[in-house]
């Protein structure tokens, strides 16, 4: 196995050099780890007996019949956690100790990633350290207890924009201080080289599965596989089963936030211009000063001024497209699946349904389309209720 350093122009690694030989470490270890047939073993016994692997696909009749099209979710809201952050995070974690490394510390911005690593953690015996936005913490507070109960600290961080973007130089931080002892399980396909093939690798079970379950339901391939984009793990997770496949379309949802008032600070492939952060070259929400915008989205999973460089390499080369969905979209998407379906997805999934929803009457009528369900959306209800009412006239 070889790892890809770059994905066309984007990619890459520009870190400080007092983490190149961490990073170094990383991709060695890798490289032998995901070699090792043992090692894969124990990785799929946990995904299977621990996570509950393999998640279904739901062909959701109901939406189909009002939507105007075929439309099959994979229920990754089904895997223990409630989000696809489970896969990553007993990867990484099954990989730090392969390492030798002792202590885990991540990044989240929904607290989805941060529940993963505190499960797989506990699991495992390692003491566990979250970085986590002061926004995202109140309006996630629900996962900030659970983080909490199976034994993880929380380090809730008060500077810039206090959302994901802060909370990952914060882990960052913490990581150049502590190399020899710690291991940073970064949770999205961003990051320097090898990370994101790293979380691609973890993630690929999802479109492995996707694949295999959709051809055992209907004989055929999707026409369409829809999810949803902040630094876009859960997407480049089922899009890797389907690149090689030019008859399926692929796109990825960003957050649109209130509409075009407030575009500019969530659409990175839309508006976002070539740059560096966290290490990698890769589309970037910037001023004209080539200084880092605050980013906005009622999903705190999609708050990310950045993306990850596959994502960057697929929209540029054509391969992927990617759309947006306004917080209106969104909620009405979660109102509407809920009801006709009795699946209540999150926020960040909720983008996704809502171009679903939006173009199944248009260009996707009539199309068998596949649809990530990323994550579950008990915890946003308090946001989602909240919304709603400030809004009221929207939502009659």
């Amino acid at each position: 196995m070889q790892l890809v350093t770059k994905f066309g122009t984007y990619g890459g690694t520009f870190v400080p050099e007092t983490l190149m030989p961490a990073l170094e470490q990383l991709e060695d270890s890798f490289l032998k780890f995901s070699a090792d047939i043992k090692c894969m073993e124990e990785l799929s016994n946990y995904l299977k007996h621990y996570a509950g692997r393999p998640t279904p696909l739901y062909y959701a009749q109901n939406l189909s019949r009002k939507w105007g099209a075929d439309v099959y979710l994979k229920r990754e809201d089904l895997l223990h956690g409630g989000a696809h952050k489970t896969n990553n995070a007993i990867g990484q974690a099954l990989l730090a100790k392969f390492m030798g490394k002792e202590r885990l510390i991540a990044e989240t911005g929904a607290g989805q990633h941060g529940v993963a690593c505190a499960m797989a953690g506990a699991m495992l015996g390692m003491p566990v350290e979250v970085y986590m936005g002061s926004v995202d913490v109140e309006r996630q507070h629900q996962n900030v207890q659970r983080m909490e109960l199976m034994g993880a600290r929380v380090h809730k961080v008060d500077i810039g924009g206090r959302t994901l973007k802060d909370a990952i130089n914060a882990a960052l931080r913490d990581w150049v201080s502590n190399l020899d002892s710690t291991h940073y399980v970064l949770g999205t396909a961003a990051g320097p080289h090898p990370f994101p093939t790293i979380v691609k690798f973890f993630q690929s079970i999802i479109g492995k599965e996707a694949k295999e379950q959709f051809n055992q339901m209907t004989g055929a391939k999707p026409d369409a596989v829809i999810a949803c984009v902040g630094g876009g793990s859960n997407a480049i997770g089922i899009f890797s089963a389907f690149i090689e496949s030019p008859d399926v379309a692929l796109i990825g949802v960003e957050p649109g936030g209130r509409g075009i008032e407030t575009l500019e600070h969530g659409a990175v492939l839309q508006l976002g211009q070539d740059g560096c952060l966290h290490g990698m070259i890769s589309k970037v929400l910037q001023d004209e000063s080539g200084q880092i915008k605050d980013t906005h989205s009622i999903a705190a999973g999609l708050d990310y001024p950045s993306v990850g460089p596959e994502h960057a390499h697929l929209q540029t080369s054509g391969r992927a497209l990617y759309g947006v969905a306004t917080d209106d979209e969104a909620i009405q998407a979660f109102q509407e699946v809920s009801r006709l379906e009795g699946i209540i997805p999150a926020l960040e999934s909720s983008h996704a349904l809502a171009y679903a929803r939006k173009h199944a009457n248009g260009t996707l009528h009539g199309k068998r389309i596949l649809v990530n369900v990323s994550g579950r959306g008990d915890k946003d209800l308090a946001r989602i209720l909240e919304y709603v009412e400030q809004n009221r006239k929207d939502f009659q």
